[in-house]
């Protein structure tokens, strides 16, 4: 009897995965993959190149995944030129102050950078007085709005008031009407752009911000001359008003820069 011939080159080698099966495989098992997602878990399990854009939607769209699409705005280009002030508060001994460098923007948003490096809270009327005139919002000055003459502080840029040769100019800044925190604003120039620098930025500055409805200038003075003298009649009162503990020396750039770039609450929208 012929003996039979022994088989040749054994098992039969395994199919290989490809892309379109792997796509149609993990897609299956998790439908919410991004495309990056995929593509690390191709690499992962050994597979050479990289699975294409064109592919990975195409074999969504034959699975029924849908697909929502969403336009994300470009980033702003990083600026070319800042904007840097030194903010002081008046009448107050001794000084408290920022250091801080913004970009070109309106009046309305140099409010919301001064009110965040300090730590106002945005509670009051501001306006600015600038060469003799007002700047004011609008919504906010209402009826006074005409009758004073404001300008429009939510249209005005800084480049519209500043100098464009960058010499040295101070303008006011009042908070708070009935306290009446005067802020000089002094633009002391457009210093280079710092790479990879990221705007608003408190430089430096010092000492903490008044608490809010103290009383003004006068008003924080003698609050400072009640919490350092513990046998004043009014030292435990105020002590409490103002949350139990008050440092007037305490001042963090880091935190004023924070504040800044997280920016105050759009009231408008909460209306």
């Amino acid at each position: 009897m012929a003996k039979k011939k022994a088989a040749k080159g054994g098992a039969k080698p395994a199919k290989k995965e490809t892309k379109s099966d792997f796509l149609r495989r993990v897609l299956g098992r998790n439908p919410d993959l991004d495309f990056d997602q995929v593509n690390r878990r191709w690499a992962k399990a050994g597979n050479d190149g990289t699975i294409s854009n064109a592919l990975f939607y195409q074999v969504r769209s034959k699975l029924g995944i849908k697909t929502v699409w969403t336009w994300v705005p470009p980033a702003p280009p990083p600026p070319t030129v800042v904007d840097q002030f030194k903010v002081t508060l008046l009448e107050v001994e001794p000084p408290v102050w920022r250091r801080i460098q913004v970009v070109d923007g309106t009046l309305d948003a140099l409010h919301a950078h001064i009110q965040t490096a300090f730590g106002w809270t945005n509670s009051h009327l501001h306006h600015f007085r600038i060469d003799g005139r007002l700047y004011g919002d609008p919504l906010l000055m209402a009826g006074n709005f005409d009758d004073l003459g404001y300008l429009d502080s939510t249209r005005t840029l800084l480049s519209d008031v500043l100098p464009r040769d960058g010499r040295r100019f101070a303008f006011e800044y009042e908070y708070d009407f009935g306290d009446g925190w005067v802020h000089e604003v002094l633009f002391e120039g457009r210093p280079p752009v710092t790479p990879k620098a990221r705007y608003p930025l408190c430089l430096e500055g010092a000492r903490a911000c008044p608490p809010e409805d103290v009383g003004g200038p006068w008003g924080y003075a003698d609050f400072l001359d009640a919490l350092s003298d513990p046998d004043n009649d009014q030292h435990d009162e105020l002590l409490a008003w103002a949350g139990g503990a008050f440092d007037p020396e305490s001042f963090n750039p880091s935190a004023a820069t924070a504040r800044m770039r997280k920016g105050l609450p759009d009231w408008r929208r909460l209306r």
